[in-house]
């Protein structure tokens, strides 16, 4: 049994290691004390996988369901899901003061999607560092608005609680509307969208701007992420905005210009995998859902908290599209050239993507009584490990279940990876001769 574990690749050792640790998270959320009455085996899979994936899609409702307990077991799988098991695994190893072997270097490369070993040992304890301080002052912030309206406990749990899950952009709540009870509200505004975006913009970003101190002496990934994420949020908040203004169940129903900004804020930068909402989804106008499905198919960044197919590998593919229209050979960014492995990877991760969420779509469209889009919506909100739903989650049949379950899992772990865990590549030592096919 040590043999075959020890001879699976990076990709493989993933995928088991995430099984194993949503397999015990169900085990412990099915226990008596974990809930206030029975749940099924289904749903606390269901529950343990959403948490572990960092997704946020919920069958049953978080504080009326679980115990403190059930809870704790939640926010720490978020934990786990979020900074990523290999990492802690890592972390054990370096305070044990063992030595981290090539093989456990390259599958934290994987899990947290660098293009090298390199200085992987580095980034694991400078993002524990990092994450630790970060959800610890953002506690202390959102315990100045929940403990006087709660009290010490309460407060402080619920500071602690979701402090944890924005970070992680697990999108979980103790609230049964998430956070449309603090719509207007500048503190809960404020911190929760910044943790969600500080952990999607991606640890390998945070540690660049660590080390270089100016925008100029930036990676590529670093620029695009940072360039790309205030484009999109700001487009994203303007249409919002535009389109919502007069909808009476949401912007329209709120009484001042700032609420009505803070709304179209965090509706705004929440589907990019942070899975909070603080106007109700299913009230939104259908162009601003199909608005909400692009920004949660391209999700967050490379070796974040988040899902989604990444900003950056959509921003290849769009700029390769470009490139090629310009009748030019190579994809120029900042004056960098793309390498055609960096574009195909792209491609790649995008049609393995596309194909995953037809499945899901295709098998869901079947089985459940649901309009269209919001099957579509459920589907795409899995897969970039989003968590935002349009109210069919509760109600999805067991196979509905066991179809999310899977697309959230294979969203968390990446298209290629899941690709990698199933194929046995092996690099062909053969050339062929070359043949033009007709396309388009």
């Amino acid at each position: 049994m040590k043999k075959s574990v020890i001879n699976l690749n990076p990709s493989q050792l993933l995928v088991l290691v995430f099984a194993v640790f949503i397999t015990l998270g169900t085990i412990l959320l099915k226990l008596p004390f974990a809930t206030e009455d029975s749940i099924t085996w289904l749903n606390a899979l269901f529950t343990a996988t959403s948490a572990m994936t960092v997704t946020g899609l919920a069958v049953v409702d978080t504080e009326s369901t679980f115990t403190l307990f059930g809870e704790i077991v939640i926010v720490s799988l978020i934990q786990l899901g979020g900074l990523g098991i290999m990492s802690f695994a890592i972390l054990i190893y370096m305070v044990l003061g063992k030595k981290i072997g090539i093989k456990q270097r390259i599958v934290v490369q994987q899990a947290l999607n660098q293009t090298s070993i390199g200085g992987v040992i580095l980034l694991v304890r400078n993002l524990f560092i990092f994450s630790l301080t970060i959800e610890t002052i953002a506690m202390f912030l959102l315990a100045i608005r929940w403990v006087p309206q709660f009290g010490w406990a309460k407060g402080l749990y619920y500071s602690f609680f979701h402090s944890i899950s924005a970070f992680n952009n697990a999108g979980f709540a103790l609230w049964s509307d998430s956070l449309m009870g603090f719509v207007g509200d500048p503190i809960i505004n404020i911190v929760i969208t910044f943790l969600f975006i500080i952990g999607g913009i991606g640890f390998t970003v945070l540690a660049d701007m660590w080390r270089k101190k100016s925008f100029g002496k930036l990676s590529l990934h670093s620029k695009m992420m940072i360039i790309g994420t205030f484009i999109i949020n700001l487009v994203a908040m303007f249409i919002i905005f535009v389109l919502e203004y007069h909808n009476p169940n949401t912007l329209g129903g709120l009484n001042s210009l700032g609420d009505k900004l803070w709304a179209s804020y965090f509706q705004a930068v929440t589907p990019r995998t942070a899975g909070f909402n603080s106007l109700d989804i299913s009230a939104l106008q259908e162009d601003t859902i199909f608005l909400f499905l692009i920004l949660m198919f391209i999700g967050a960044g490379s070796a974040s908290t988040g899902g989604g197919i990444k900003l950056t590998t959509f921003l290849v593919i769009l700029f390769s599209v470009i490139t090629f229209l310009k009748g030019k050979e190579e994809t120029v960014l900042g004056k960098r050239a793309i390498s055609l492995t960096i574009v195909l990877r792209s491609l790649a991760i995008s049609t393995i993507a596309l194909f995953l969420i037809c499945f899901g779509i295709f098998i869901l469209n079947i089985t459940e009584e649901a309009p269209f889009i919001q099957v579509v919506f459920e589907v795409i909100s899995a897969f970039g490990t989003v968590g935002l739903s349009m109210g069919i989650t509760g109600s999805l049949t067991m196979i509905g279940k066991a179809v999310i379950i899977f697309v959230m899992f294979a969203g968390k772990l990446g298209p290629l990876t899941m690709a990698f865990s199933l194929a046995n590549a092996t690099e062909s030592r053969i050339k062929y001769p070359r043949e033009d096919v007709l396309t388009g």
